[in-house]
This record gives structure tokens, C-alpha cells and sequence, in this order.
């Protein structure tokens, strides 16, 4: 899991970097592309830093979410067999509640980008794209409340792919 949240960074981090190294030839013939307004520059362009800051705050809290699951699922199990201490149990009541209250921040912050892209005319033609995350977080939630922390977040990985699509798309245009 670690192993691929360094792999989704190092893509992140380089995939810039490889599209700087590209070159383009000069034209003298002029472009048939309708020209943006500043508006929808504009507009497009604080859309995808929502997208962005999404995708970084989703991601660190996959990694943390990744470290913890697997010791809460420890934890679950030395209960189950009674081996394990009130106050590691209080301990890991109070870590799945925070876990729990952080999946609901991060689908409430994704059902707000959703309700912004589509009621923003000029980011109305990336919701396609963008429809379905909320749904997404909000099962991972689910998950979650179930204490299946660790496909809760492969589901939130999904969302990452997601939006990560979006901002591609975006970021093509």
C-alpha cells in the first residue's frame, strides 16, 4: 500500500517534469481554437486548484489512513480473543472515531467541488468527469463505520483516480 502512494507521488511529482522536457514546433498558421475568456481562465484555473488540493489532501490521508488500518485491525482482533488492554481499546475507540469523522470531511469537501463544478458554467464541462466522487467518499464512509478501514481507503484511492482524471482533463484543454 505504502509502496503505491510513493509510486502515485513520484508520478505526480514527475509527470510535470516530463511535459516541460517536450518540445513544440512554432507554426505561422493560425489556430482554428476559439480563444478563452480571462473569465474561464480564470475560473478553469482555481477549479483545478480545488482538484489539486483535493487530490493532496486525499492522499495524505490515505498514507496515514494506511499505517493505522492494519493496527486497528490488530487491535480488533486481540479483542475478539480478549488479549488486549481497556486502554488500547479506548485508544483505538477514539482513533476509528477520528478516522471516521475525517472520511465525512473529505466527502463534504468533495460534495461541495461537485455542487461547485456544476454550478460554475465554465467548469460545467469537466463535472462529467467529476460526478461520483461524493458518491465514492460517501461508501468509503460506509466502509469505514463497518471498521473496514483498509477498503475504505482503496475506495478513496479510486477518488484520487479520479479526480486526477479531472485534472488531466483540465489541464489538457
Amino acid at each position: 500500500m505504502r509502496k503505491l502512494i510513493g509510486l502515485l507521488i513520484v508520478i505526480t511529482i514527475l509527470s510535470p517534469l516530463t511535459m516541460s522536457g517536450q518540445t513544440r514546433r512554432k507554426t505561422t498558421s493560425k489556430s482554428t481554437r476559439p480563444t478563452v475568456s480571462a473569465a474561464s481562465s480564470a475560473a478553469e484555473s482555481a477549479g483545478a486548484m480545488r482538484v489539486a488540493e483535493q487530490i493532496k489532501v486525499l492522499t495524505l490521508f490515505i498514507y496515514l489512513l494506511g499505517g493505522a488500518a492494519k493496527g486497528l485491525e490488530a487491535m480488533d482482533d486481540a479483542a475478539r480473543r480478549n488479549e488486549a488492554s481497556p486502554a488500547l481499546l479506548d485508544q483505538a475507540k477514539q482513533n476509528k472515531a477520528t478516522f471516521r469523522t475525517s472520511i465525512k470531511s473529505v466527502r463534504e469537501g468533495l460534495d461541495k467541488l461537485e455542487i461547485d463544478f456544476r454550478a460554475t458554467p465554465e467548469l460545467q464541462r469537466y463535472y462529467i468527469k467529476l460526478a461520483g466522487v461524493a458518491a465514492r467518499a460517501a461508501n468509503a464512509e460506509d466502509l469505514a463505520a463497518a471498521n473496514q478501514f483498509d477498503k475504505a481507503g482503496r475506495n478513496l484511492l479510486e477518488v484520487v483516480n479520479q479526480l486526477t482524471d479531472v485534472l488531466l482533463e483540465m489541464r489538457n484543454r
